[in-house]
């Protein structure tokens, strides 16, 4: 009897779409009559049947199939990459300590097709991911409207807690409504993602929590509805600053040849994770932005003196094989071209090295300094002279010349035919 009445339970669950809660409480009925000493025989048909009942359900709904599907597959989970053409157009105070300019439509939108060529390359839009712009609703809104059935929802004392929000004022910096609006709007693309495309988790960086964590309240606050937040450590320069895109000396994913402006080459890409990562920062990177075990990086955060260096390089190239690709040129020398001309009657290394002609150091007094040091070295020569001159000779058959600048360094000038 105890088998039909369990039967029957799970044949009611089941004919709902909600095949896991059928198979998670046949699992438990399962253990329960095993404790209770069923006989293996009995148990035995209560599995058939269910195999063949899951196999039926899983035949007749493709829901459930999908399901299932999407629960084994790593990737199950849709992707929804979130681009700002409508926030952006107000400005984001998180982590400002000053109001942010007001960039131009046109601006906008060359920047969004900038990051959308960026996420391409870490989602795959074949399968189950997609890209969006809040621009597309946001723009539809009617301001009245929203306020009306938003407005009351979303308190200013919420807000005045945030970080970024009670700094301004300590300091009696100006904070615009413009800016208030922001936090509104961004909670709003997480109540509009919920409810057309099921968006149940937000990810983003740290300094957006506040803003995230409004968009959970509002759900709950209009529907009724869990939803969740997860946020990860912002990338912080050696003083602890933010890098961003909008701050100095960002490193940007993107490449575009012969430009310059939110373009970083793969090889100074490359260096930049070699070059100015600390040593206690390794195995931090390792952890955030490699696929390497925790085994293998607990490995490389032992190692000490020069062997730091390798660990560096091997973060380096896995970073930069994840943003640009392993064919990517990451590891070739970085070619400057000059006329024949400029060393036909030859030039002084120091100011060759300035930023007079190859920009490689400061000053002419930081070149010395280099020089004194031992740490230039033309085609693997090390030059103590400060006041060597270049020319034609110290350029191979090719028109080559290799100049290293310490141990992490190294160009090649090449005479323009």
């Amino acid at each position: 009897m105890h088998l039909i009445v369990v039967g029957l339970v799970l044949i009611l669950i089941a004919a709902q779409p909600d095949l896991g809660t059928a198979i998670a409480i046949g699992c438990i009925a399962l253990t329960m009559l095993c404790i209770g000493g069923v006989h293996p025989l009995q148990l035995l048909c209560v599995l058939a049947v269910g195999g063949v009942g899951v196999f039926l359900s899983l035949h007749q709904s493709p829901y459930q199939l999908s399901r299932l599907t999407s629960f084994l597959d790593f990737y199950g989970h849709q992707s929804i990459a979130l681009v700002g053409g409508g926030t952006t157009l107000i400005g984001d105070p998180s982590g400002k300590d000053q109001t942010r300019k007001i960039l131009s439509k046109k601006k906008i939108d060359q920047n969004i097709s900038n990051i959308e060529n960026t996420f391409k390359r870490f989602i795959n839009l074949d399968k189950n991911s997609l890209i969006i712009n809040n621009y597309d609703w946001l723009s539809n809104l009617n301001y009245i409207d929203f306020l009306r059935e938003f407005g009351s929802k979303v308190t200013l004392n919420r807000m005045l807690t945030f970080e970024s929000v009670k700094n301004r004022l300590d300091r009696e910096q100006p904070l615009s409504i413009l800016e208030f609006n922001y936090m509104l709007l961004q909670a709003y693309d997480f109540v509009h993602l919920n409810k057309n495309y099921n968006c149940i988790l937000q990810m983003g960086g740290s300094d957006q929590w506040g803003n995230i964590v409004s968009g959970i309240d509002l759900i709950r606050r209009i529907s009724n509805k869990k939803a969740f937040a997860i946020t990860t450590p912002l990338i912080t320069n050696s003083d602890g600053s933010k890098m961003g895109k909008t701050e100095n000396g960002a490193i940007w994913l993107n490449y575009e040849e012969g430009k310059k402006e939110f373009s970083t080459h793969p090889r100074d890409f490359w260096n930049y994770w070699r070059d100015k990562t600390e040593n206690d920062l390794v195995g931090k990177w390792m952890r955030l932005f490699t696929d390497l075990s925790l085994n293998e990086i607990r490995e490389y955060e032992s190692l000490e003196g020069e062997d730091v260096e390798k660990a560096k390089e091997i973060l380096a190239t896995k970073i930069t094989e994840t943003v640009h690709g392993k064919d990517s040129d990451w590891n070739s020398n970085e070619v400057y071209n000059i006329s024949k001309d400029l060393i036909n009657n030859g030039i002084g290394l120091l100011s060759f090295l300035s930023p007079e002609f190859l920009n490689l150091t400061k000053s002419n007094s930081e070149s010395r300094r280099f020089v004194k040091s031992q740490a230039i070295k033309i085609n693997g020569i090390t030059i103590s002279d400060e006041k060597y001159t270049l020319n034609l000779s110290d350029f191979n058959q090719e028109k080559d010349m290799e100049i290293s600048l310490g141990k992490k360094k190294k160009i090649i000038v090449r005479i323009k035919k």
